[in-house]
């Protein structure tokens, strides 16, 4: 048996979904010509009470257009200092809208309205003009943790105040709403874009949306042809995508409840010095002193277990669709006798 728990993205379509997919009516999209796309773009809009929608290839297209089409060169935009859009999208902040990065410490992943209002940069010519907040919901290295609707709303009116763009990172959002009972319809208004990740803890293979007006998604789009990001018969990723919506939603309270198993597990390791707080389906943990990471990770490859490094002494696994009941009791079985 191989369970791999690197992480959510590795899940495979079930056939259920691959018939969807094939059965897709399509169109080109490059024209607004696909029925499917424009039914999950139109779909995704209305439930997180935005205008519009744009279907892109992955969330790091989908984020980089949302920074591109908010900001202006020599801008700067407030993150916390270990979001997805600083560590994992190669400096496209960059490299694709000419604009630097804030980087706020804030606890757990999560910034407060305090840390915005204290890296906002103050209005002389030799300072970048701070125009855009980016927070991400569940925080990937902060191990999934996820934002009160509270902390949202009161994110929301500070940016309201200083005349920011606010941007949501929704990598997770799909967990973040399970895991704190919320509703699309409760937060999405408080943003300027969001978006919305597919391929992740809702199975998809490809995907994410960004929402937002329809002066701003008009704008995305035309950056995301620039990007090379115009698809023609995108509507057999876009079905996917619908399915996980009716289908795989329902599915992720199951991942959280195996990521909360997987941490019991762990504790009891005499190898794991501490397991973090697990918040939704992802579970990090440090290793003693005295063993590395690419040791560890060797010997539970050796037994079919795949996990990643994710720090110094530091290693991430993720729950996913894929990951059942039997591969949770697998996992428990074989670290009875890792030899470490």
């Amino acid at each position: 048996m191989i369970v791999d728990l690197r992480s959510d993205t590795l899940t495979k379509p079930t056939k259920e979904m691959l018939a969807v997919m094939a059965s897709a009516e399509v169109g080109d999209d490059v024209f607004g010509e696909d029925p499917t796309v424009n039914l999950l773009e139109r779909r995704m809009a209305e439930l997180f009470d935005q205008e519009a929608g744009l279907f892109c290839a992955s969330g790091t297209m989908a984020n980089q257009l949302a920074i591109k089409a908010q900001t202006q060169p020599m801008d700067e935009i407030i993150a916390h200092e270990l979001c997805h859009i600083y560590y994992y999208e190669t400096a496209g902040y960059a490299y694709n809208s000419g604009v630097s990065i804030k980087l706020c410490k804030g606890k757990d992943g999560l910034i407060s309205p305090e840390d915005i209002l204290t890296n906002i940069q103050p209005d002389y010519d030799w300072l970048p003009k701070t125009s855009l907040v980016t927070i991400e919901n569940t925080h990937n290295k902060a191990g999934g943790t996820c934002y009160d609707l509270s902390t949202m709303q009161a994110i929301s009116k500070t940016c309201n105040n200083h005349n920011l763009k606010l941007h949501l990172d929704g990598a997770r959002i799909w967990n973040a709403m399970v895991a704190k009972n919320y509703q699309p319809e409760d937060f999405g208004s408080l943003f300027d874009t969001i978006s919305i990740c597919f391929s992740k803890g809702m199975g998809a293979p490809v995907g994410s949306v960004l929402v937002g007006n329809a002066v701003t998604i008009k704008k995305a789009r035309r950056i995301r042809k620039a990007f090379g990001g115009g698809m023609r018969q995108a509507g057999i990723l876009a079905a996917a995508c619908l399915y996980s919506m009716d289908h795989h939603y329902e599915l992720l309270q199951k991942d959280h409840q195996r990521a909360q198993a997987l941490g019991s597990i762990f504790e009891q390791q005499h190898w794991i010095a501490s397991v973090s707080p697990i918040s939704t389906n992802i579970v990090i943990f440090d290793i003693v002193d005295s063993l590395s990471p690419q040791k560890v990770l060797e010997k539970l490859s050796e037994i079919g277990i795949k996990m990643i490094q994710f720090g110094p002494q530091t290693i991430r696994c993720v729950t996913h669709l894929d990951i059942t009941d039997e591969h949770i009791h697998y996992v428990e079985e074989k670290l009875k006798n890792l030899p470490l």
